[in-house]
């Protein structure tokens, strides 16, 4: 031992690298727990070049000594212990690699095989940083080594993080290589068993080699995604999800596949079978998380996919991703939104997929996310057009239940028609009852019907479908064909006659009056004479306090085939307070079909009065 102390180096570090030593430590990484999983993404870089060594027919130092990753933690001494049987380094390595702040031993192992045109290697990468994070938790580090090559022997590395290193030779060590971290003070819980089990969880349980803490493996769970979807039974698949999902219940859907253009993505997702959020458990947090090559780079990152993907569950690796040189976060954010266009691509083209090939599973999808989807449509224009081929909907042309795409609307359109209709409404009986579906019904034309209030709102952003500009039927222009004969309505004179006293009787409660060409059963509707606000549109619009975007008034249009009318026109010359009072009594029953009437009481006491006039009391 003596001889061995006589030959120790003791090696300054230069002001610059000092320097650079001092940003790893105190500024580089946002949280110090960092440091294991850096420590550990360096061991199994170890062990993949020792893996690739293997297949290349050299000589290899205790070639039958499987590759692993053992981790030693001692309270009481306050150190921890991380060992690989990787390649371990030579004396010149340890100079090369430990001595230069920023150096990449993984980077020139690349170059070197780039020049011999060698096969991939799944190396992680930037050994010289990532190690010296450990001076983030320990006063004192000390690096054990032995290289790969038999004729060579074992050297320790030997730094506090202040002036420079010292290095010596070491008899009798096992290949690979054991970094020893004496703890600081505020550091000791690194020591504990149940917080380092935590860590190798969390960033690095995916890691291909054994990880063992004391004994017991840790890392029990397989990267299933990197493997062939062929090998993978469903078990693994749900046991995957559970774990990474924290879910007892199976998934309802998965999507595994693999990216080669325009970036190498291995990507496994998940959709649960439950909407917590319509559950009442709060707004969903995203769940995809973020690896590159197998180790965790971001947890749950929320720039990775919209919003309104944010109940999907899984993970994405790929190995393209550009990383700041502590690998906690992307340096090139429109790569990170390259990245999530082509996995949002991928996805809504699973959907579409799914509701051709399994229409009974993307039926129960659809009952459970379909307000994402819809969420996505007025959120999201890059992939609007691709959420609005997803979007359902009852329609007049279907029984009541079932539900159609827009695709099959547009399929059943006679040539002549240019637009594609819906109706906000309460229930089917209300769609099928309201003044505004009339005349749809009568000419035989196909409406949706919009039973969630906020569709309408979807609809609206989405704009069109296939070229054909998407129009509520109370915005509609469309008329009746065939009118009624001439002798069951009023003249045109008359209907005439009847709007302009209608008009000057309502006065400000109204807009204008106007002879309707598309009423067949109803007397009477009311529109927006802008035809840019519906009646749905108006009370969203009050339940969010914005009525300035309300027109003030709308238009009475009155039906000139219905007895009421006819009579109202009558009433007009013979008795002029109760035809104001039919007048008013048309105006608020057309407010109420549109669900627009809030203060019912002036209508109410008016029904008394006519009610008094039926049965014949002054």
């Amino acid at each position: 031992m003596k001889e061995q102390r006589d030959m120790s180096e003791k090696h300054q570090f230069q002001a610059e690298i000092q320097q650079l030593l001092d940003i790893v430590i105190h500024s580089l990484y946002t949280d110090r727990e960092i440091f294991l999983r850096e420590l550990i993404s360096n061991a199994a870089d170890a062990c993949e070049r020792l893996r690739f060594l293997q297949t290349s027919g050299e000589a290899l130092h205790q070639a039958d000594t499987p590759l692993a990753i053992r981790i030693q933690s001692d309270a009481a001494a306050g150190t921890l212990t991380i060992t690989d049987t990787g390649d371990g380094m030579t004396q010149a390595e340890l100079v090369e690699n430990l001595g230069t702040i920023a150096h990449s031993g993984t980077r020139a192992f690349l170059q070197q095989l780039a020049r011999e045109k060698q096969a991939d290697t799944h190396l992680i990468g930037q050994f010289g940083v990532g190690f010296y994070s450990a001076f983030m938790v320990a006063s004192k580090v000390v690096v054990r080594t032995r290289s790969w090559r038999p004729q060579e022997s074992g050297w320790q590395w030997t730094s506090e993080g202040a002036q420079g290193y010292e290095l010596e030779p070491v008899a009798d060590l096992p290949r690979g290589t054991s970094i020893i971290l004496h703890l600081k003070e505020d550091a000791k819980t690194f020591a504990q068993p149940e917080e380092i089990e935590r860590l190798i969880k969390r960033y690095s349980n995916f890691i291909q080699y054994p990880i063992e803490l004391n004994g017991k493996r840790i890392n029990t769970i397989q990267a299933i995604w990197s493997r062939q979807k062929s090998e993978i039974k469903e078990q693994e698949y749900e046991d995957f999800y559970k774990f990474v999902a924290h879910d007892h219940e199976g998934p309802l859907m998965r999507l595994h596949f693999t990216a080669d253009a325009p970036l190498a993505i291995q990507a496994l997702l998940f959709v649960p079978k439950f909407n917590w959020e319509v559950l009442g458990l709060g707004r969903t947090e995203p769940g995809v998380h973020l690896y590159c090559k197998k180790v965790l780079i971001q947890s749950r990152p929320k720039e990775l996919l919209p919003e309104w993907l944010r109940f999907l569950r899984g993970v994405v690796d790929s190995e393209d991703l550009p990383l700041h040189i502590s690998r906690e976060s992307m340096q090139d954010t429109a790569l990170m939104k390259k990245l999530g266009k082509v996995l949002t691509g991928r996805f809504l083209k699973f959907l579409e997929e799914q509701a051709e090939k399994e229409p009974e599973r993307y039926k129960e999808f659809y009952q459970t996310y379909h307000r994402f989807l819809k969420e996505g449509v007025v959120t999201d224009r890059e992939h609007q057009a691709a959420l609005g081929r997803l979007l359902r909907f009852e329609s007049s042309a279907v029984k009541a239940g079932e539900h159609i795409a827009l695709a099959d609307y547009v399929k059943r359109m006679p040539p002549e028609q240019k637009e594609i209709y819906f109706l906000p409404a309460a229930s089917r009986k209300a769609a099928e009852a309201s003044p505004y579906y009339e005349v749809f019904k009568a000419r035989q034309r196909e409406v949706l019907f919009l039973y969630d209030p906020w569709e309408e709102l979807v609809l609206d952003h989405l704009r069109e479908f296939d070229g054909k500009p998407l129009v509520s039927a109370e915005k509609a222009s469309l008329t009746l064909e065939t009118p009624p004969p001439a002798e069951a309505a009023l003249s045109e004179a008359e209907a005439k006659e009847l709007a302009e006293w209608c008009q000057k009787t309502l006065g400000e409660e109204v807009e204008k009056v106007e002879v309707s060409q598309r009423l067949v059963d109803s007397p009477a509707a009311v529109v927006d004479p802008s035809r840019m606000v519906t009646s749905t549109m108006r009370r969203l619009l009050r339940a969010m306090h914005q009525e300035e975007a309300l027109t003030p008034k709308l238009n009475l249009e009155l039906n000139p085939r219905h007895p009421l009318v006819r009579r109202l026109n009558e009433l007009r010359s013979q008795d002029t307070a109760l035809a104001e009072l039919v007048a008013r009594q048309l105006l608020d029953n057309a407010r109420i079909a549109a669900g627009l009437l809030e203060e019912p009481s002036a209508m109410v006491q008016r029904l008394n009065q006519l009610l008094e006039r039926a049965l014949g009391q002054k």
